[in-house]
């Protein structure tokens, strides 16, 4: 009998091969890398990150951390310790018709047994349990007055009501209040027992919770001013909390104003300074009032300390700076003696000279001895090519397309702003590649040019614009597209034009716009480098002075008698000490943002209130596209419509740094507003928000006007072109312009045809035949002077009827 078969047995497989692994004396260090999976050996930790710490190391750095954040903290705070420490100043502003300040101060104070009489305008109450002073200023409904409150507020406390809505009035506050910039939040509610039911107190607190954190989601917590507990919580935050402050008023001096005592000679405010250091020799804004000179600096203490503690502050009447020589003068603009030396010279080099073309980049093309000129386009070279380098480089026309490798001169930058359109100048051509040609042209073959009939010419051209308008009206593809009347001449019309191969690129010449520049623009502030100027005035602040928290009195020289008539000591009063320069004029950038819940455009040149700093203008800016640019050749914008970005510019004194700006509109009784659908009955309206740029007076804003005209006859890439001009001289005049169509093709003018305007051009490629011919022509529009906003933003007996309104409405619900 056959034994038994092994099972489990089988051969090695001979298909797969292993051969021996080298040995090697050393591995790479990616081989070393794999095989520690992410451990690090104690040698090769390089970092203090990697470095394995004992536990004795570990305690001593989390020790040196907390250290540091203590001594970050108290000198933060520094300015408000001890006895003689500046007070917390609280801005305690009411959003509803039934808010009250006064009461809202008091319910504060008796949470922690703190007395002091409530009085008009700012006043002290000192926090023993807390050992801080905080400094109240309860305003009413006043927009201008919360404002200047909140400005100088280190903590700023809102009071909703339980009982009453916020009202259009209210939400203008908020949102200003908001957009300008202010320092720590609170939010209180008023009225919250007169509630009835608890239920209903919960969803009141959610609602009111809700509407605050559209505004400001940091506001997790709403204390109730009725709760004894949540006031001495809140107390507790005011006195302790380190204040976020504002960036603007914190890198200069100032000090909310205690008290004003109008003398003889001069003027005297009271206050403590705070930001930087308060000197003499530079200029104060004093509110709405302007700017002022400073005669001499003095002490104002409280009361009388020891005589160790006199060094510090000084006593009542010391001197603690006076001005120097190098005090700034109130001169907004340069003297004229300035410029008188150099306009003799532009005068005296000035050649008369007889044009015979429109000026294109820098040439008036076809004035020297009746010679056409060929128009050369800059040639593509490597970046980092210098001058005798590109001579090396031929230039291969139209048949190099590919130009990766290749850029335009300084154009690196420009391109990322926004894509070019055909009027914007040779960046925004089709190329070879874009197909125009729609349909096959009806003219097979040149014809010989039969002068037309006027009286039919004219009902074409009538016929063409009333076909042109409900285009426009339908997509406003041409904002900037302009009708020539057939008997103006348009050499006379456009005489301030020019033309621009680019709009981006193309040197713009300043010489042609000195005749039309305004008087004052030679006398403005001319800053070369804005950057190492503005760092050069924020250094010169931090050094010298009185120091922050010093109680002093700031005597002010020439503060005219119409500022003691009109002093409200109910109001707030801020000084700040201005920057090197910063009273002087120059032509302001402010970028503008319309938000896109706006019911109607803004245009351009119409009167705004503006507020951007410590100082508040009426102003007529021009709008231009933002973006760095090669040239510094900026587009006119016309309007600034819902959801869009632009440039603001207005001849305004200078700002260091970027500031909050706030742009209102008045509104006349009686005026109807197109596309206005809010229900505010307010005279004045928030429309728009912005930041300060760096001013220039080198930023030319260019008003764009284009031209067009409707191909008449086409043959091939040759066409003739009617409806742009109406007489010969005018083609003639303006032969050097480059043109272009809606679709990209761009041409030039070939030659004219007649005496009514016709001409023949020719193309870079088929146009079609419903296609539109356009030139672009620029000229140099110039900023408006700002004007100093004199009265109240907004007055608040304009307004009595809205809120008598509005409470009894609530009081009917």
């Amino acid at each position: 009998m056959p034994g038994a078969v092994a099972t489990g047995h089988s051969h090695r497989p001979t298909t797969k091969q292993r051969n021996k692994g080298f040995k090697s004396r050393k591995a790479t260090k990616g081989q070393l890398r794999d095989a520690a999976k992410g451990r690090i050996e104690p040698g090769q930790r390089k970092t203090i990150h990697q470095q394995a710490m004992s536990k004795l190391d570990r305690k001593n750095r989390a020790k040196q951390r907390q250290q540091e954040k203590a001594r970050e903290h108290a000198r933060e705070t520094s300015v408000f310790a001890g006895k003689d420490g500046a007070p917390r100043n609280v801005a305690v502003i009411p959003l509803c018709v039934d808010g009250d300040a006064v009461a809202a101060i008091k319910a504060l104070n008796e949470s922690v047994e703190a007395e002091a009489e409530i009085k008009e305008g700012c006043f002290r109450v000192p926090v023993t349990r807390f050992k801080q002073k905080l400094q109240y200023f309860p305003v009413t409904r006043d927009l201008t007055a919360c404002l200047d409150a909140a400005r100088v507020a280190d903590f700023v406390v809102l009071i909703l009501s339980a009982e009453h809505e916020v009202d259009p009035l209210g939400e203008l506050i908020i949102r200003s209040v908001e957009s300008q910039g202010m320092s720590t939040l609170f939010t209180v509610i008023q009225g919250l027992n007169k509630i009835e039911a608890a239920k209903q107190r919960l969803s009141v607190i959610s609602s009111l919770k809700s509407y605050i954190t559209h505004f400001h989601p940091e506001q997790e917590k709403l204390c109730s001013l009725d709760n004894r507990q949540e006031c001495a919580n809140l107390m507790r935050s005011l006195c302790n909390t380190t204040p976020k402050g504002i960036r603007w008023r914190d890198e200069r001096s100032w000090m909310l104003v205690e008290d004003v005592n109008f003398g003889g000679e001069s003027t005297v405010v009271t206050g403590v300074v705070r930001g930087k250091g308060l000197k003499a020799d530079r200029l104060v804004q004093v509110g709405d009032w302007g700017t002022f000179q400073i005669e001499r600096i003095t002490a104002a203490p409280l009361a009388a300390r020891k005589p160790e503690d006199m060094a510090v502050g000084g006593a009542e009447g010391d001197a603690l700076d006076a001005p120097t020589e190098d005090q700034d003068e109130l001169a907004e603009l340069a003297p004229e003696e300035v410029n008188m030396e150099d306009d003799d010279m532009d005068a005296a080099s000035a050649v008369p000279e007889q044009k015979k073309g429109v000026l294109l980049d820098e040439h008036h093309y076809f004035s020297d001895d009746d010679q056409v000129i060929a128009l050369q386009m800059p040639k593509k070279v490597p970046k980092g090519t210098s001058k005798y380098q590109a001579a090396w480089f031929l230039d291969g026309g139209e048949e190099s397309e590919d130009g990766s490798d290749l850029e335009d001169f300084e154009m690196e930058d420009a391109l990322e702003e926004e894509p070019a359109r055909p009027e914007d100048g040779i960046e925004g051509a089709a190329g070879d590649v874009a197909m125009t040609e729609g349909a096959p042209t009806e003219y097979a073959k040149s014809v010989a040019f039969v002068e037309p009939d006027e009286d039919e010419d004219a009902m074409g051209l009538e016929a063409y614009r009333k076909q042109k308008r409900s285009e426009a009206e339908d997509d406003l593809e041409f904002p900037d597209e302009i009708e020539l009347h057939p008997n103006v001449l348009a050499r006379e019309r456009l005489a301030k034009y020019r033309g621009l191969k680019s709009l981006r690129t193309s040197p713009w010449v300043e010489e042609e716009d000195r005749a039309h520049e305004p008087e004052e623009w030679r006398r403005l502030l001319q800053i070369q480098d804005y950057q190492a100027a503005r760092i050069r005035s924020a250094r010169e602040a931090l050094v010298g002075g009185v120091p922050p928290g010093t109680r002093v009195h700031v005597h002010l020289r020439g503060v005219p008698s119409e500022v003691r008539a009109s002093h409200n000591s109910g109001r707030p009063l801020a000084l700040v000490s201005l920057l090197r320069h910063e009273h002087k004029r120059t032509a302001m950038n402010i970028l503008i943002n319309l938000p896109a819940d706006a019911t109607a455009p803004i245009k351009s040149k119409e009167e705004l209130v503006v507020q951007y700093g410590p100082r508040r203008f009426v102003i007529k800016p021009l709008f231009s596209q933002g973006g760095a640019t090669p040239n510094d050749v900026h587009k006119y914008c016309r309007y600034i419509h819902p959801g869009q970005s632009a440039v603001a510019t207005f001849m305004g004194p200078v700002a260091w740094g970027s500031m909050p700006a706030l742009f209102y509109k008045r509104i006349v009784p009686g005026e109807e507003t197109p596309h206005d659908d809010d229900e505010s009955d307010l005279p004045l309206k928030l429309v728009a928000t912005g930041t300060t740029m760096p001013p220039s007076t080198s930023r030319v804003i260019a008003k764009r006007a284009i031209l067009t005209g409707h191909p008449y006859h086409i043959h091939k890439k040759i066409v003739t072109v009617r409806y742009m001009f109406f007489n010969r001289e005018d083609v003639e005049w303006f032969k050097a312009l480059p043109m272009w169509t809606r679709r990209g093709r761009t041409g030039f003018i070939k030659e004219p045809l007649g005496t009514h305007g016709y001409f023949k051009a020719t193309f870079d490629g088929r146009i079609n035949p419903q296609d539109s011919v356009g030139v672009s022509l620029y000229k140099r529009v110039w900023p408006r002077p700002a004007e100093p906003l004199r009265g109240l933003l907004l007055d608040p007996e304009q307004v009595p009827d809205l809120v008598e309104d509005d409470a009894m409405d609530a009081d009917a619900e």
